[in-house]
């Protein structure tokens, strides 16, 4: 099992990025998935997660109405979109994989139920 996050960079306040996590070595309709992210001095966060074979998504309270995940299971890819970027935004986004896994409405649950992790991409909102 593998993931890569890609996609992110420097972008003004207000602008807007797509991530990407690419899969390999497993069959992603049968996977939750989970974004997160680290801001320095941080704890990891979930930002968003959406549940295999249902796609049943969900986001932290911070991102709901600016971030959408989606994926596409023909291209072994889940992708993150981030709309009105703020500078509290600026992290390192990961992505992880879970096993049908149906992702749990307590965001606090999503690290902790992860079982592989990607590297992330940095994020830095800022003008």
């Amino acid at each position: 099992v593998q993931l890569q996050a890609s996609g992110g960079g420097l972008v003004q306040p207000g602008g807007s990025l797509r991530l990407s996590c690419a899969t390999s070595g497993f069959t992603l309709d049968y996977y939750g998935i989970g974004w997160f992210r680290q801001a320095p001095g941080k704890e990891r966060e979930g930002v968003s997660c959406i549940s295999a074979s249902n796609s049943y998504t969900y986001y932290a309270d911070s991102v709901k109405g600016r971030f959408t995940i989606s994926r596409d299971n023909a291209k072994k890819t889940v992708y993150l979109q981030m709309n009105s970027l703020k500078p509290e935004d600026t992290a390192v986004y990961y992505c992880a994989a879970s096993y049908a896994y149906y992702c749990s409405d307590n965001r606090e649950r999503w690290r902790a139920d992860m079982n592989w992790w990607g590297k992330g991409t940095q994020v830095t909102v800022s003008s």
